[in-house]
């Protein structure tokens, strides 16, 4: 059974640490950040990141798109799933994220807003693949993450070019549930 990333856990802990090294895992798990994005690894080492994060009591989300060695097929998705303990997945793939709703796992579908054409196809593939969360890239624009909030009634995450409280304050009064970064600083901000 999945764990929700709902508004209960975004609420109690909105910054997420999304890590791309060791040295990131390491400061994570001293943080009251209570979800984890992990943004780095392969087929040989994510079965243990993922096993730390979750031994430090947090939620693991794998970016399946930045796994070395994963290909872009759903099968990478079912290793995932047997092979490590992560509660979800991160992809920009729709069908990454279809075939781990199959599974079960947490679905983040992250999307990068660049123009008015990315912001619609957008709204399309969240009404045919119905992720469980989604995650907006770059986070600083609070115009659209206003957008999308009145259009989704899941968890939205902004992420991307976050640099200091004021834009994780702007981001989160535009209506996201919480903000992904992997700025250190900005993890110690709950």
């Amino acid at each position: 059974m999945k764990e929700m990333l709902d508004a209960e856990i975004l609420i109690d802990s909105p910054v997420i640490a999304a890590i791309k090294d060791e040295q990131g895992l390491v400061e994570c798990l001293k943080t009251e950040c209570q979800v984890i994005f992990i943004l780095f690894g392969n087929v040989c080492n994510i079965g243990e990141i993922v096993k730390k994060v979750k031994d430090g009591g947090k939620t693991a989300i794998v970016h399946m798109d930045l796994i070395t060695g994963l290909s872009s097929k759903e099968i990478s998705v079912d290793f995932i799933k047997k092979a490590t303990q992560a509660d979800g997945i991160i992809s920009t793939k729709p069908m990454m994220v279809k075939r781990a709703k199959e599974l079960g796992l947490l679905t983040i579908q992250r999307f990068f807003i660049i123009d008015s054409i990315a912001l619609e196809n957008s709204k399309r593939q969240i009404e045919v693949y119905h992720p469980d969360c989604v995650e907006i890239m770059p986070g600083i624009m609070p115009k659209i993450l206003k957008d999308i909030r009145n259009f989704v009634s899941v968890p939205v995450i902004a992420g991307g070019l976050l640099t200091d409280k004021k834009d994780v304050m702007s981001a989160l009064s535009a209506g996201a549930d919480a903000v992904s970064t992997t700025n250190r600083t900005l993890w110690k901000m709950q």
